[in-house]
């Protein structure tokens, strides 16, 4: 089977090169050798997929439905493996296998099947929220001792750094970016918590299954707080806030309903809301993605 990478995937690709390292282009090969050596049997490539990864369904050779998914190096594979395996299934979708040196070398993952095409994006807002908020409690676990995921302020402390760049050149954000970087540093004088967090949580991340209800997939891992995995499900569905005349006061309505239901301290996911949104909106517009950095910044403008 020719594994054609979908739109979607190029495109992210070329906002942010994957480090020279010819990902894309070794991407047909490298599915190839995963198939075979796991005597899979494909049976499509996920269309429109992920901006990070090719998710291909295949069934194992007794004919159990599974996902292999290869990411570049980028996207820290690894670091999803570790975070899986940590979680052993718990509000996360399941390893297939642990995985040999190569697959690790090359970002392979085989994961256990979910409804590809059923998120919990899918149901009405209010039921929306309530069930990705749940399945993101199941996630806040201890992270393993010794562990080598990347910190929020680890992470943040690059982003930054971007940010500062961006409003150089671009003084209509400044001062939002002012506000952010601001939040950030009194965010991280006193972390309540260290929690494993997904890093990149929302409602699109939140699949049905058979095991459970609902899973979540495709973490970039992070330790830290479980605001800052909150904060970015506060703006799922940005275009429709934007759209609503009370936008401003059903992002604050959001911010409490959210604080209340997992527990965390109202400020705390206000104050990396704040950042996590301009941090994306000023990078959308670093790659010429404007409608979406004017969406994610007027949004932060509520904050």
């Amino acid at each position: 089977m020719a594994f054609e990478p979908p739109r979607r995937l190029v495109r992210a690709l070329g906002e942010a090169p994957p480090d020279g390292d010819g990902w894309l282009a070794q991407l047909p090969e490298v599915a190839e050798r995963a198939v075979a050596r796991r005597e899979l049997a494909v049976e499509r490539v996920q269309v429109p997929g992920g901006r990070s990864s090719l998710v291909v369904l295949v069934r194992t050779a007794d004919g159990t439905p599974a996902v292999l998914k290869l990411a570049p190096r980028r996207a820290r594979p690894e670091s999803e493996r570790a975070a899986l395996a940590h979680w052993g299934g718990l509000g996360a979708v399941q390893l297939r296998e642990g995985g040999g040196a190569r697959e690790r070398d090359e970002g392979v993952l085989l994961l256990e099947r979910l409804r590809p095409d059923v998120s919990v994006r899918s149901l009405p807002e209010a039921k929306a929220l309530l069930e990705a908020a749940g399945t993101l409690r199941r996630l806040w676990v201890e992270p393993p001792g010794s562990h080598r995921f990347e910190t929020v302020a680890e992470r943040t402390g690059r982003q930054a750094a971007a940010m500062r760049a961006g409003a150089v050149a671009d003084d209509e954000v400044a001062p939002l970016v002012d506000a952010a970087l601001a939040a950030r540093e009194e965010l991280l004088a006193a972390p309540p918590e260290q929690r494993l967090l997904h890093g990149t949580f929302r409602q699109s991340k939140v699949l049905a299954g058979d095991r459970m209800p609902w899973l979540a997939v495709g973490p970039d891992p992070v330790v830290g707080e479980g605001a800052f995995d909150l904060a970015r499900l506060v703006r799922d569905r940005v275009e429709d806030l934007v759209a609503q005349p009370s936008g401003a006061s059903t992002t604050r309505r959001r911010v409490k309903r959210l604080a209340e239901s997992l527990e965390v301290d109202q400020e705390r996911l206000r104050g990396w809301a704040l950042f996590r949104a301009v941090e994306s909106g000023v990078r959308a517009r670093r790659v010429g993605r404007e409608r979406d950095a004017e969406l994610l910044l007027e949004f932060a403008s509520w904050l």
